[in-house]
């Protein structure tokens, strides 16, 4: 009995040795066994990638954005009479905390004979509270027609999570001469989403400020819909 199993061990190990040294001429192509060296490993795949992800804010030494400021090619029209008063929201959905001065938003273009007053840029948080303001914005909406930062009155912490920046209009203006920088996505900003977390909204009318306070499940898409839609921003 033992001198059976010794037989069949050792035919077991020689059968071993022979698909091993079979496998090493076929990984090497040169007729040698392949060694360590030259046999090609597959490398491990890890869940986030290294790869190029594509522009990120940091990139334009900004902090988070709606959008890469390269898309945003439209602008975005509106009578003074279908915006004035309306507290229009753009959700943007930060990662990491940050200390948040500014709001840049894209002016595209300028009515030199509007008259404005009460205008605002602000940040309300998830729950519809306002966290942060500028002042009345009006004197710069007049003047230069670039992409620029509007401070607000004091910077603040923000954790990660969900935000809206808010504008708030406030007198008349040529409907196509004040306008604003967007992507061309027109009615489908909100695909997929329902208050209190539509991406592009309104609330409210008769405004002359922002309130300390909003009800997020009262946003609305009527305005946005009719083309008041999809504002670029970016927070630094």
């Amino acid at each position: 009995m033992r001198t059976r199993t010794t037989t069949a061990t050792t035919g077991l190990v020689t059968a071993l040795a022979a698909l091993l040294v079979l496998t090493g001429c076929t990984g090497s192509g040169s007729g040698r066994p392949a060694t360590s060296s030259s046999v090609a490993t597959v490398p491990a795949q890890s869940g986030g990638g290294s790869g190029f992800e594509g522009p990120r804010p940091q990139d334009q030494n900004l902090l988070a954005w709606t959008g890469d400021p390269n898309d945003a090619g439209h602008v975005t029209a509106q009578s003074s009479a279908g915006v004035g008063g309306r507290v229009t929201l753009v959700r943007i959905v930060l990662r990491e905390q940050i200390t948040w001065s500014n709001v840049w938003l894209g002016l595209a273009g300028i009515d030199p004979n509007a008259q404005l007053a009460n205008c605002y840029l602000g940040v309300y948080d998830a729950t519809g509270t306002l966290v942060a303001t500028t002042p009345d914005i009006s004197p710069q909406l007049m003047t230069d027609a670039i992409a620029k930062p509007f401070a607000l009155g004091k910077p603040f912490t923000a954790a990660p999570g969900t935000y809206f920046i808010a504008l708030l209009l406030n007198g008349t203006w040529a409907t196509n001469g004040l306008t604003l920088k967007s992507t061309g996505a027109g009615i489908s900003v909100n695909a997929g989403l329902a208050p209190p977390n539509l991406r592009y909204s309104t609330l409210l009318t008769g405004q002359t400020s922002l309130p300390p306070r909003v009800n997020l499940a009262e946003q609305s898409v009527s305005t946005i819909n009719t083309g008041w839609a999809s504002q670029w921003y970016a927070v630094s």
